[in-house]
């Protein structure tokens, strides 16, 4: 079930109205009616996969049991342990078949057979949100919750189940203890952001997919350089556009229910340095990445640096997916980031020569490392490369229209970065009706502006 879509509005609907009647009059069947809807919702994409959702709450629930407040390190191991394997069966076991163990000619194993294997949409953005709960508990930083509902709720909710952000256990727990103040709704808040990540999908990232990054990636050897470039900064734009607009959609329907997640996209296309960009994108996985591996498992700053960075990034590429290309994104990240932090290069440019030198040499790593998070495989990523000195090939894809959405979506990074918060707060003055009336306005818009269907958002994948 996709956000921008018909079934989607009416199903929020149903859940928007049934939790805060059940809030008001029945206050102990919130979270169970919540439950069962963020299981409908799952279930629109597979209804045996539910099953699956609910076996990893439980271990999870049941490990922070065990394991919480630090009476068990053994049992923090197992349950992280078994919930990084469930990950891997699911997401690698044909990439480990055919990539390793079906290389094992020495051993007479010849090519491997693949599994018929479904990847559970968001099942890395839930593993992750159980890999927290369960160090959290142990760690103190959550408390162990006695009972399974509010842990099923919290792995399973609905708005970041498909693609995140990566909520803390100890952010959204004690948010579940009490039910939310029906006063309190942000609705300008909630508006501003389910619109704008509307725009943002449908507008920008789909025209953008459609018009040049899907051609010129399907095949880069039919395309001239200024469309191979176009497409480079297109895809950079897109997965932006893409991502923070679930996100943001996200954070909007998740605020229209009385609970509070954390940004997850704060303009990173504006960082003069790499590390600036990963403290700016995907920021609940870069924060997470941060904790939980380069902190505890690598040491951090304390243990070999270098060391941590490449490992850590190379760790967050494997998580996007079981493919050479995510692999050899992860090491572009940890060798700019291992260079960077060598150079000194956290320290503030003194000019603004300086700062445009590094902006554009930190822009320009991404989109490179985005051009091969985006190729089928290595083949096409180098075809892509080899294509950017082909100018005896003609240009036809490029059009005003395309050139004009890659530059505003790259322009909302240099925004005023309240202009959100601005606009919220002149929006709060409008009556109820004015204010609906906007905003169905907004929406008409932007439905007429985009193309006709919609695509399947990015993260989807992972």
């Amino acid at each position: 079930m996709l956000f921008p879509t018909g079934i989607f509005a009416i199903f929020f609907a149903v859940v928007f109205l049934g939790h805060w009647s059940l809030v008001r009059f029945r206050p102990a069947w919130h979270k169970p009616f919540l439950l069962a809807a963020n299981l409908a919702f799952y279930a629109f994409w597979s209804v045996e996969l539910c099953a699956a959702l609910l076996l990893v709450g439980a271990w999870t629930w049941g490990i922070g049991l065990l394991a919480g407040r630090g009476r068990s390190r053994a049992w923090l191991w197992t349950g992280i342990a078994g919930t990084l394997a469930w990950l891997f069966y699911f997401k690698y076991t044909n990439f480990f078949l055919q990539e390793v163990v079906g290389r094992l000619d020495w051993l007479g194993l010849g090519p491997m057979p693949l599994l018929d294997i479904v990847l559970p949409v968001g099942v890395s953005f839930y593993v992750f949100q159980a890999i927290s709960y369960m160090v959290d508990a142990y760690e103190g930083a959550a408390e162990p919750e006695p009972s399974p509902l509010n842990v099923l709720v919290y792995l399973t909710f609905f708005p970041h189940l498909a693609a995140g952000p990566i909520v803390r256990a100890a952010r959204f727990l004690p948010q579940l203890h009490a039910p939310p103040d029906r006063f309190r709704i942000p609705v300008a808040m909630a508006c501003i952001l389910i619109l704008g990540g509307l725009f943002k999908k449908v507008v920008i990232a789909s025209e953008l997919a459609t018009g040049i990054v899907d051609p010129v990636f399907r095949d880069p050897a039919a395309h001239g350089a200024l469309d191979i470039l176009l497409a480079s900064y297109g895809y950079t734009i897109q997965i932006f556009c893409d991502f923070s607009a679930y996100s943001d959609m996200a954070i909007g329907f998740a605020a229209l229910l009385g609970y509070h997640f954390p940004k997850n996209f704060d303009q990173p296309f504006r960082a003069v340095t790499l590390s600036e960009f990963w403290r700016r994108w995907h920021i609940s996985l870069s924060t997470w990445l941060r904790d939980y591996v380069y902190i505890r498992c690598f040491g951090g700053n304390r243990g070999n640096v270098g060391l941590a960075l490449m490992a850590t990034m190379v760790l967050g590429g494997i998580w996007h997916g079981a493919a050479w290309t995510f692999v050899l994104w992860g090491v572009i990240h940890g060798v700019a980031l291992w260079i960077e932090r060598a150079l000194g290069g956290n320290a503030a440019p003194v000019t603004t020569a300086g700062r445009l030198l590094r902006w554009f040499v930190t822009f320009h790593i991404v989109v490179i490392a985005f051009v091969l998070f985006r190729a089928h495989d290595m083949a096409g990523f180098w075809a892509m490369m080899a294509g950017l000195v082909q100018f005896d090939l003609p240009n036809e894809s490029i059009t005003w229209r395309l050139l004009a959405l890659t530059l505003l979506g790259l322009s909302f990074h240099f925004w005023p970065a309240d202009l959100r918060e601005r606009t919220e707060r002149a929006l709060r003055r409008l009556p109820p009706l004015a204010l609906g009336a906007l905003c169905g306005v907004a929406l008409l818009l932007i439905l007429l502006a985009g193309p006709e269907g919609v695509a399947p958002f990015i993260y989807f994948q992972f």
